[in-house]
């Protein structure tokens, strides 16, 4: 975008209260290699559409999960994946100028309506003209039909999503879900707030935007979710709320490499050789749990080099000895907290919940938070919509 076309941009986004920022080099150094690497490797789920016309190669990628502690969408070669406009949840307000209207499969519910309800900020659901959220993960009963619970790894509802989108970083909250009564199972959609801050008013609730190139990027475990008091959820507009979460979600995409220079008085030379005890915090970006290394010094805190990659230091060395039980805790925070068991963390391929670390039970071939006990979202009795069909 030339410059004068992005200040003209910037200044239409600041008279309407939006507000935008550029993508920093940690993230974009993400963005760029992503792209050229193609099809992710850690496939998460797969078999996924961008548009009804387009191929089913996009999935939900874990290839960051055990260094970054990200989950993304990623299509084959170059493709990430559109934004299409969502207009779901509460309708109308000061913040509505008329784009929604165009949209003819609106719903009045968004995924996690009991949950905003039970914060009691006199709201009792996200409003699309003012909440930047995200349609993130696949449910339906159609036989055959492809889905994905991003819950089921370490994900919370409304925890904050970062989007790469128009040259911007824009911070959001996941807040709806793809349902089953379009024609395939498709991936790729934003709240019209959140679509607007990345390309201005052209937007509406039929027209989105096309290309393959938007960057969504989720954030398992607790630390990703603002709750209550972490956010400003009865704000007026797009800006007071978007600017409530920045804080947080400057914090997440630090887990990125790149976003700090690493300090040498974070390592130390000597590793113990007793069972440390893994946590979900990580002083070296890029030098985390399964991270590529050649000695103990390329790894951060206590991790040690074993293989060529970053692992907990243990005297453990057979396979029957890592796993102490094989009896399952429904306490989400321990699974998502908790790995002691290199390479057979959360998204790591599996047959058994045996060839699973810890907590983490073998979903789909993937090692992932056992859900099963744990209470069902609230049902949302109107299908989910169809995702449109011309932008």
């Amino acid at each position: 975008m030339h410059s004068s076309s992005r200040l003209l941009l910037l200044s239409c986004l600041g008279a309407l209260g939006v507000t935008a920022r550029d993508v920093p080099a940690n993230v974009r150094t993400l963005y760029n290699s992503i792209k050229a690497q193609g099809a992710c490797s850690n496939k998460l789920a797969t078999g996924f559409y961008s548009r009804d016309d387009s191929a089913n190669t996009f999935s939900y990628c874990g290839d960051h999960l055990s260094d970054y502690n990200i989950i993304y969408i990623k299509g084959s070669g170059t493709a990430f994946a559109n934004m299409d406009i969502d207009c779901d949840g509460t309708q109308g307000g000061p913040a509505d100028d008329g784009r929604c209207g165009s949209s003819g499969d609106t719903q009045s519910i968004t995924s996690f309506q009991d949950t905003v309800a039970g914060y009691n900020k006199g709201i009792n659901d996200l409003n699309a003209n003012v909440h930047p959220y995200v349609v993130f993960g696949n449910e339906g009963s159609k036989s055959g039909w492809k889905t994905f619970n991003p819950q089921n790894y370490g994900i919370k509802p409304l925890s904050i999503m970062a989007v790469v989108c128009g040259d911007k970083l824009i911070y959001g909250v996941w807040a709806d879900e793809n349902g089953d009564d379009g024609d395939k199972p498709v991936v790729g959609e934003a709240s019209i707030s959140l679509a607007t801050a990345c390309y201005g008013t052209s937007v509406n609730g039929n027209s989105g935007h096309d290309e393959d190139d938007v960057l969504y990027i989720a954030f398992p475990g607790t630390d990703a979710v603002p709750g209550a008091n972490g956010a400003n959820w009865a704000a007026a507009n797009y800006a007071a709320f978007e600017s409530s979460i920045e804080a947080k979600g400057n914090a997440l995409i630090a887990r990125i490499a790149g976003s700090t220079s690493p300090t040498t008085t974070a390592k130390t030379t000597s590793k113990t050789s007793t069972a440390a005890t893994p946590t979900a915090t990580c002083s070296w970006a890029g030098h985390c749990l399964g991270a590529t290394c050649s000695t103990n010094d390329d790894c951060s805190d206590d991790l040690v080099c074993t293989s060529s990659k970053c692992a907990v230091a243990s005297t453990k060395v057979t396979t029957t000895t890592l796993k102490t039980s094989t009896t399952k805790t429904t306490s989400t925070a321990a699974a998502t907290a908790t790995c002691s068991w290199a390479g057979h963390c959360l998204g790591a391929t599996c047959a058994t919940n045996d060839d699973c670390s810890d907590a983490y039970i073998c979903t789909n071939k993937k090692c992932a938070v056992d859900t099963s006990l744990k209470s069902a979202k609230k049902t949302v009795t109107s299908p989910k919509k169809p995702r449109h069909a011309s932008y």
